[in-house]
């Protein structure tokens, strides 16, 4: 097999960094509603507006890494720099208390900014990697994508083992401060799988000096189309964190091994499960030239993620408006797996799409703009949270459903136009 019909040595260290990076992350999520519920004492519409601006931080700041990445630190000195404002913000977190409220808020600050800056810089240097072999690229994504989620799937198992041992969600916050240090050492240790910085910027440089600005436009549209659907996914996406956690919470029989922040470890685990026979079965189709474009794959993942709203509005109208835990914990892991299904088709392809049309000039600051739509959805699915108690729970899901019922038609509108461009490569 020649070098350029396998994955590069980089995408290891990639894998590695980002499932370090998520596993602390992602103990954050698993007990961010929980730990201000029990530990802060404050309310739903307080929690919702929090979990929520937490969330938009995150994700809106990947605008000013790219930029950081473009420009400033270059792409490994903005991941170095994110990777230690998000250990010194777990650390915060970890001291943080009822009585001690400000490093709850400072911790929050730090980990939103420095994930922020993180994610955007390993997301463009997994593209990086695959220049000289781009019919890899959407297969890589996916294996990227699997790191993040073997991260996802251990957090909230770790967060659950930590709360029944101790009693408190606090010594979580430390285990993520030591996970940001393995995802450190590991990306310190890859270094040699990247180009120098000074000859990156050299050639991109290059190719802004030679790219024609009319050739922008077009894709920036197509950018922009797909950054606007993208904003109701993640508005329905991170309900997990806090609908579907007070769901869990309140709603859903307990078990002694199945606690609230438990559930979201199926999301991640359904992920590592789907994956590989997806990436077969999309190899299969690429042979027979009828693999589903990227935005076909996308509009179908606008449906199925519709379906888990649909599965939770059900389980709202047959018991779980109540509040009291009478429902199964089959609704929340059948709701999941859609979840499951509907991420692998929208955000790995997502990451992919934006590497292969974004303008080499900006290409840092298209994929911040991609995670600053997933910002725009996270703070919304916070937003909504606010009322989540307000009405009964099947309208809320049946609400969101509808958002997405009307971003698919918005992919359909807008298909013509992302598929220009979803096998091109910006010369």
């Amino acid at each position: 097999m020649s070098t350029t019909e396998r994955h590069p040595a980089g995408l290891r260290t990639l894998f590695l960094t980002e499932m370090w990076e998520r596993l602390g992350f992602y103990i954050l999520m698993a007990i961010l509603t929980l730990y201000m519920d029990q530990e802060m004492g404050w309310n739903d519409a307080t929690k919702g507006t929090i979990y929520g601006a937490f969330l938009g931080l995150s994700y809106f700041f990947p605008v000013v890494g790219g930029w950081l990445g473009d420009r400033v630190l270059g792409r490994t000195g903005t991941v170095r720099t994110g990777a230690v404002l998000m250990t010194l913000g777990y650390a915060s977190l970890g001291c943080s208390s009822r009585v001690a409220v400000t490093p709850f808020f400072a911790g929050l600050l730090l980990v939103g900014i420095g994930a922020g800056i993180l994610k955007a810089n390993l997301s463009v240097l997994v593209g990086s990697l695959y220049e000289d072999r781009p019919q890899l690229r959407d297969a890589g994504y996916n294996l990227y994508y699997m790191g993040i989620n073997i991260g996802a799937a251990v957090a909230p198992l770790v967060a659950t083992a930590m709360s029944i041992w101790f009693g408190s969600y606090r010594v979580s916050f430390w285990i993520a401060a030591v996970g940001m240090v393995f995802a450190q050492v590991f990306f310190l240790r890859g270094l040699r799988h990247f180009p120098a910085t000074s000859a990156a910027a050299a050639e991109q440089q290059r190719l802004e000096d030679s790219a024609a600005p009319e050739e922008f436009m077009p894709r920036l549209l197509a950018l922009g189309g797909l950054f606007l659907v993208a904003i109701f996914f993640w508005t329905a996406f991170y309900q997990n964190g806090f609908a579907m956690t007070l769901f869990a919470q309140r709603s859903t029989k307990a078990y002694n091994l199945l606690r609230p922040e438990t559930y979201q470890f199926f999301q991640p685990f359904f992920i590592l499960v789907v994956t590989p026979p997806m990436l077969a079965l999309f190899a299969r189709m690429k042979r027979k030239n009828c693999e589903p474009s990227t935005p076909g794959k996308i509009l179908a993942g606008m449906l199925i993620m519709g379906g888990s709203m649909l599965v939770m509005a059900l389980a709202s109208r047959l018991g779980g408006n109540l509040d009291r835990p009478l429902m199964s914990p089959g609704w929340l892991i059948g709701a999941y797996g859609f979840i499951t299904l509907a991420e692998v088709l929208i955000s790995p392809m997502g990451l992919s799409y934006v590497s292969k049309v974004a303008p080499p000039k900006i290409r840092g600051l298209m994929m911040g703009c991609w995670f600053a739509a997933t910002a725009t959805g996270s703070y919304g699915s916070g937003f909504l949270g606010r009322s989540y108690g307000r009405f009964p729970h099947d309208h809320y899901y049946l609400l969101l459903a509808a958002l997405l019922g009307f971003s698919a038609c918005l992919t359909l509108l807008l298909f013509r136009r992302l598929k220009t461009f979803d096998t091109q490569v910006v010369p």
